[in-house]
């Protein structure tokens, strides 16, 4: 991991024409501002079909992307969508929130549109990408049979051998429907085709691009539906219990987050086969990639699937160090970083040194009454990858007004916002003194999310832990991106070596 920046903006959150972000001109436009600015490192939110309240954390595939991310302009370009027809799926409500929902609902109409005009030269192309990818045949199954049955969860569908994945059902389904099917591998086809095209120019300009990976599975997925072996799921089809993590700075509830628990014994009988396929395919697409709740891996938080809030529950043992042992046999140095965040106990430390992977650190974790706290800059080692907040935190600009008058204190101390007395720092002026401390740290990575590049408040924040609604929907305007001080960005990077 080379020493440099980066800044967290997920694609969604792009502006553009289209109610959310996609792979399209603004995305390009984005990276050149990186690249001007000396930035080297893009990091986005997990690239996975939202789920439940339109989280890319919950999602019904491990491996496939979000149909919304496709750009309609490629679409025109090939001639399978009229000028007329994108212009249908141009947005014009608030361009400031993404509208899921509509998006959803249009793309998929204007999705089916495209796959009707296709050559057979792309269908051939599109036969060929089921066979290189080998979740891409029971994904479109299990799509195609969810719309059959009213877009009920799998546990619901009509016919208990599709409930059950019989392996002579799913062929006849998928010989009779044969159209359907390949509809929706065409959608996943060009999903990654456009997005490899997309990252190549990124990378052209000499950044990288870090992805995260969420360490569950929705309950609701096709992979849990397709491989219920590998997690703790009974024979009558019920999750007993459930992931979450004990209360915490983010909720004092803890999380429920109800996502099925693996089966670990059951992987490791099958030589961990899944997850290795699934970081496989994660390297192919990210040059890094961000492991959220790492310390699933060592130990997880099991909560009975009856409880409504995750207080309740017990601490169970994960794969630990055997199954990063068998994945460097494929993969010896994995660009892997940990998200070791949340309670901090020895045996996790441990872990985490023992697979020799960076882990984080967070500005905003910093100003507690420890004095030797990990989270201040001054105590960052080189391996590590540290942020002023991630996704889960409020911008700067909204942590610091949400502090004590003592803490705001020892932030303006630290980040020597203090030191021309009677001068009102401001937003502008708190957001540098945070990215300067960062960027001044041993910390070979730093990362800021967008929002502290342009000195927002609350009001643009990404996610608050422990919500169920209001969240991930937030878009900047291309005029708002365009204020970024990418001058003084340069200047920094270039002061702290990080270019």
């Amino acid at each position: 991991m080379k020493r440099g920046s980066g800044v967290l903006l997920h694609i969604s959150s792009l502006p553009g024409p289209f109610g959310v972000g996609c792979f399209g001109a603004e995305a390009r436009e984005f990276a050149r501002m990186l690249s001007d600015a000396g930035v080297s490192y893009w990091q986005v939110l997990p690239f996975s079909v939202p789920g439940d309240s339109d989280s890319p954390y919950m999602s019904i595939s491990a491996f496939a992307g979000n149909p919304m991310l496709i750009c309609p302009d490629e679409l025109v370009e090939k001639g399978w969508l009229t000028e007329e027809e994108r212009l249908e799926l141009e947005h014009r409500g608030d361009v400031l929130q993404a509208d899921f929902e509509s998006c959803r609902r249009k793309r998929a109409i204007f999705l089916r549109k495209a796959f009707g005009r296709i050559s057979d030269e792309t269908r051939e192309e599109v036969k060929r990408f089921i066979d290189a990818h080998e979740w891409v045949q029971d994904l479109s199954l299990f799509l195609m049979i969810r719309g059959m049955n009213g877009e009920k969860p799998w546990w619901e569908w009509s016919d208990e051998d599709l409930r059950r994945h019989d392996t002579y059902s799913l062929a006849a389904i998928r010989e009779r429907y044969y159209d359907e099917f390949l509809y929706f591998a065409f959608v996943q086809y060009l999903f990654f085709s456009q997005w490899a095209r997309l990252k190549k120019e990124i990378n052209d300009l000499g950044i990288s691009v870090i992805g995260d990976i969420p360490i569950y599975v929705s309950k609701d997925s096709v992979d849990v539906w397709a491989h219920r072996n590998l997690f703790r799921i009974d024979g009558h089809l019920k999750f007993l219990n459930v992931a979450g993590v004990p209360p915490d700075y983010f909720s004092a509830k803890g999380q429920l987050w109800g996502n099925p628990l693996y089966d670990w014994e059951a992987h490791a009988d099958e030589d961990y086969h899944w997850w290795r396929s699934r970081l496989a395919g994660n390297f192919e697409i990210y040059d890094l990639l961000r492991i959220d709740h790492f310390r699933g891996f060592s130990s997880y938080w099991s909560v009975p699937a009856d409880r409504e809030d995750a207080i309740v529950g017990t601490w169970e043992t994960g794969p630990g160090q055997v199954f990063f042992d068998r994945l460097k046999l494929d993969f010896p140095d994995p660009p892997i970083f940990a998200e070791d965040l949340g309670e901090a106990t020895e045996d996790l430390q441990l872990f985490l040194e023992s697979t020799g992977f960076p882990g984080m650190r967070v500005f905003q974790f910093g100003f507690d009454d420890e004095e030797d706290n990990k989270h201040r800059p001054h105590n960052f080692s080189h391996s590590c990858v540290a942020y002023s907040g991630t996704h889960d935190n409020d911008t700067s600009v909204g942590w610091y007004e949400s502090l004590s008058e003592e803490s705001k204190e020892a932030v303006r101390d630290y980040c020597g916002l203090d030191i021309y007395d009677g001068v009102n720092f401001g937003p502008e002026g708190l957001c540098k003194g945070i990215m300067r401390s960062v960027m001044q740290s041993h910390a070979d990575l730093v990362i800021f999310p967008v929002q502290d590049l342009l000195y927002m408040n609350s009001s643009r924040r990404m996610n608050i832990p422990g919500t169920q609604s209001g969240n991930w929907g937030v878009r900047f305007l291309s005029e708002e991106l365009a204020k970024a001080d990418i001058h003084w960005l340069m200047k920094i990077n270039r002061l702290t070596g990080r270019i």
